[in-house]
């Protein structure tokens, strides 16, 4: 039997980690014969509700399951962690600026930060989902030095998710032909999901949908405002969607990207497209299931780089935001 790979979850009882645990617990990230070991991490207020969970796992019973560990400890979660997934944040809420959000969501991340450095294993890799996701993975990453910069990610696969979704309607294909689709910069109503680049059956996708005002006038506005919806929709955010998200992500880093194709992913930037060094920001991203690298030669006609300067700009407003938590 393969060694397991330990997890650490926080906000494993929220409505993203519930939806997250159990495909995990099944195999469906590292695969139908790979053992995990499942840290799950809440606050004290949770923990019953995480009691619950936990009693939910043991009675499915999962036969790759060897360990859970249920902790409101930073130390204790984190203790050994092969993969952190952060999912855990405070939501923004009415009346809430969003550098209000930031500074409060920022001292956790900060902590988070500390006690990953202090207790994860050797191989630690960290994904960030809880928004805003790129600012906390640029907090915390700040706050744990001596573990490399290409081991911290922030979730913009949903947004990818997305807008494949979306192209792969207006075409009449299945999701499965839309690939090489990049989103660029931020997690937010900034992002700009690159449609000049992808690919639709391994034809541009731009060509394929052959409709400008449709990209710029409901395309890209639909991808940026999704979340929104969901909420107005639902009311609740989106949260089956956002632990797929974050499978495929862990799943995209794990496994090698298939040939010819790439992701989306925030990581720390090495300057790649004039980017500032340093900022978390999504980008097209290979993997070969031991390291990543930026997908480098893509060209960026005006309006695309228009775009990801928008939102480059607004990463580094709100570097400029949480600058004392750095």
């Amino acid at each position: 039997m393969k060694s397991p790979i330990r997890v650490a979850i926080t906000g494993a009882a929220g409505q993203i980690g519930y939806s997250l645990l159990f495909r995990i617990a099944s195999g469906g990230l590292f695969g139908p014969d790979q053992p995990v070991a499942l840290n799950l991490i809440e606050i004290a207020p949770a923990m019953d509700a995480l009691k619950g969970v936990v009693m939910e796992l043991d009675d499915c019973a999962f036969p790759l399951v060897t360990e859970i560990i249920a902790t409101a400890d930073l130390n204790e979660g984190f203790r050994d962690a092969n993969w952190a997934l952060l999912v855990g944040s405070v939501p923004r809420k009415a009346g809430m600026e969003r550098g209000d959000l930031l500074g409060i969501n920022g001292k956790i991340f900060v902590e988070q930060g500390r006690a990953i450095e202090k207790n994860a294993a050797e191989d630690i890799r960290v994904l960030v989902v809880g928004n805003p996701c790129n600012t906390n993975c640029l907090i915390a990453m700040n706050s744990a030095k001596s573990i490399p910069s290409d081991r911290w990610f922030a979730m913009t696969r949903l947004d990818e998710n997305r807008a494949k979704a979306q192209i792969a309607q207006k075409v009449g294909v299945p999701v499965s032909k839309v690939t090489n689709l990049a989103i660029w910069g931020n997690h937010s109503a900034t992002q700009y999901p690159d449609i000049y680049n992808a690919k639709v059956d391994g034809e541009i996708a731009s060509n394929k949908v052959n409709d400008e005002a449709w990209v710029k006038d409901d395309f890209i506005p639909t991808v940026q405002q999704r979340g929104a919806a969901i909420i107005k929709a639902r009311g609740a955010s989106s949260a089956a969607s956002a632990a797929n998200a974050a499978i495929d992500t862990v799943a995209s880093m794990f496994f090698p990207t298939k040939e010819g194709d790439w992701t989306s992913v925030g990581v720390c930037s090495d300057g790649s497209y004039g980017i500032e060094k340093g900022l978390i920001c999504s980008m097209p991203i290979r993997s070969n299931g031991k390291g990543w690298e930026v997908v480098q030669g893509l060209e960026l006609n005006t309006f695309s780089q228009e775009k990801i300067n928008a939102s480059v700009e607004e990463l580094m407003a709100e570097r400029e935001m949480v600058k004392d938590l750095l």
